[in-house]
């Protein structure tokens, strides 16, 4: 009897240490404060005039790196979600990263712009007001990358100069956020080309569960997007689809169409954990060649 309790126990134990260990992601050096590492400058802004989501108004944070020196123009990175990207002591710490790798010469100087979603005015007087964040991420339209280029893109060029080069610009995000990236550069390549996916959405929210398909279309002539993409065995599983299979399902069709792609998969929930604790080695991927490839810009 006492050896059934104490197997019964180690079991439990073991399951216990096994629940615990999903998500248990840390981050690496490149992710924290280094001696003699010259900070980038934050600055936080608001956009309260948008005409493309009428009605809108949203925070906005750009990160300058200390070797940008105004006359050669920067790349570019958009977030999504910008506040949970932009936070010194969340999961992603990217002005940190930036600033780590840049100084080492493993990504461009590269000037970072993290915008939240639009919030509307509450319904009732005293109410809440109402996120437009599905909308905007979600929706499969190119709504979202003509704000970025027809609206903050231009308003952050009024300060500093900012490459048109697609090469030198990347999209970035979470969840939602991780589709909005995709959708971005999947309807302007013109414009982005580089794409960084966290847990990504790509499921029946507003059609995004569509684009294994639609990408397996485009064999034989893929459009030129570099996409970066990352998910959890724990991810979501609900109305909208299983986020893991939906993930993999992309990684598959990318791979088939002849896509230049990364997909690392962990036993993650949804969450930043394993996204951050890759961020660097995933934007040194990203940027992997492109010193080279600017060279004849």
């Amino acid at each position: 009897m006492m050896r059934w309790i104490g197997l019964m126990m180690l079991c439990l134990a073991l399951c216990c240490a096994s629940a615990f260990a999903i998500d248990d992601y840390k981050l690496g050096p490149d992710s924290m404060r280094k001696e003699g590492v010259l900070q980038g400058k934050v600055t936080k802004y608001s956009w309260n005039n948008s005409k493309i989501f009428p009605g809108t108004t949203r925070d906005y944070w750009v990160y300058v790196p200390a070797q940008y020196d105004g006359k050669t123009p920067a790349c570019v990175m958009v977030f999504q979600d910008g506040g949970s990207y932009v936070n010194e002591k969340g999961d992603f710490r990217v002005p940190i990263v930036f600033d780590n790798l840049i100084a080492a010469g493993q990504m461009p100087v590269t000037i970072g712009i993290f915008i939240n979603p639009g919030m509307k005015a509450p319904a009732t007087p005293g109410g809440r007001s109402i996120s437009n964040r599905s909308f905007e991420y979600d929706t499969l339209s190119d709504q979202y990358a003509r704000f970025l280029i027809e609206e903050i893109l231009p308003e952050v060029g009024k300060s500093y100069k900012l490459t048109d080069d697609p090469d030198g610009r990347a999209i970035g995000g979470i969840s939602s956020g991780g589709i909005c990236a995709f959708t971005v550069a999947w309807n302007r390549p013109d414009a982005f080309r580089k794409v960084l996916s966290h847990v990504g959405s790509f499921d029946d929210i507003r059609g995004g569960h569509n684009y294994p398909f639609m990408i397996r279309k485009t064999k034989g002539h893929p459009k030129p997007i570099r996409m970066f993409m990352q998910d959890g065995s724990n991810d979501l599983d609900n109305q909208f689809g299983n986020w893991f299979i939906s993930a993999q399902q992309m990684a598959a069709a990318l791979k088939y169409a002849g896509y230049d792609y990364q997909a690392v998969f962990g036993d993650g929930r949804h969450s930043g954990k394993q996204g951050g604790s890759i961020l660097p080695d995933s934007l040194r991927w990203l940027w992997r060649d492109y010193k080279k490839a600017g060279e004849s810009h």
